[in-house]
């Protein structure tokens, strides 16, 4: 399911993942493909735009976080933040975001489109989601676009980290692929319309090098599962968002494409809250 052809091709299976073995695989992943993820959709990104996924669904429009006018002075972790792009449009609303990404390189971007430097609008925090080093209810926020979560063996304890960190009355709002893509394969065109695997088999997707080792991992968890987790790690479930494909949007990003779009879902957006105030 990755979108970046490496020098040497991996062979993509279907295997058990550890979690430290996925954590590895991502960060080395993203160090290596970092660039070519920018070149080729940092356009559609933006420099300070909030995207929660291909279908490009804007936060502006959306306010899953809540209206923009109330995220004046609101501290925001984003988690997985890439080139910081959201937490630029977060900072942009006068919100205090910190942008967490395990990849060295994706941050460089950040800095690079900040122009070099630290401008102090945007706080830019080099870590693995499941440890985050921040105190507890340090955060009024938490967004996350397609970020972790997907890449993680044991989701439970990202979402748990999250909650640690969250003031009572909080948010937390990510994006995931939509779990029944793992039954249909991963192509824009009609070749990906007819199931080809079972929903239900939670096997992770591996791409591997010859000597074995993972060098990409992704993680399929059901909209159950998903659920799930988030009860399970203390949140509990406001709003499920699958956002449908807009007439505007022409471009094809991997296996999302206007075709599919417009008949099965791509995105699924959990919005949960830390009871409380």
């Amino acid at each position: 399911m990755s979108q970046y052809a490496m020098d040497n091709e991996p062979q993509a299976t279907r295997r058990d993942a550890s979690d430290a073995e996925s954590s590895r695989a991502s960060r080395g992943w993203w160090d290596r493909n970092a660039d070519e993820y920018q070149r080729e959709h940092g356009a559609f990104l933006g420099d300070d735009r909030f995207v929660w996924g291909p279908e490009g669904l804007d936060e502006a429009n959306a306010a899953l976080l809540g209206p923009a006018a109330e995220l004046k002075g609101r501290r925001v972790l984003e988690i997985g933040a890439g080139a910081a792009q959201c937490s630029r449009w977060l900072a942009a609303q006068g919100a205090f975001p910190v942008a967490l990404d395990l990849s060295h390189r994706q941050l460089q971007h950040a800095l690079r489109i900040a122009g070099g430097t630290v401008d102090g609008t945007v706080d830019l925090v080099e870590a693995d989601a499941g440890a985050l080093p921040f105190r507890d209810d340090s955060f009024d926020l938490a967004c996350s676009a397609y970020g972790a979560l997907p890449f993680v063996a044991e989701p439970v304890q990202v979402l748990r980290e999250v909650r640690r960190v969250l003031r009572p009355g909080g948010r937390f709002v990510f994006s995931v692929t939509h779990p029944i893509r793992w039954a249909f394969p991963d192509e824009p065109g009609p070749e990906g319309l007819s199931v080809a695997a079972s929903y239900f088999d939670r096997t992770p997707y591996v791409e591997q090098d010859e000597s074995g080792r993972a060098v990409y991992v992704e993680h399929h968890r059901t909209l159950g599962d998903r659920v799930r987790d988030v009860v399970a790690a203390g949140f509990r479930l406001v709003d499920l968002v699958e956002p449908e494909w807009p007439e505007w949007n022409t471009q094809e990003w991997g296996g999302w494409s206007p075709l599919r779009g417009h008949l099965i879902p791509g995105t699924a957006i959990f919005v949960c809250a830390v009871d409380g105030a």
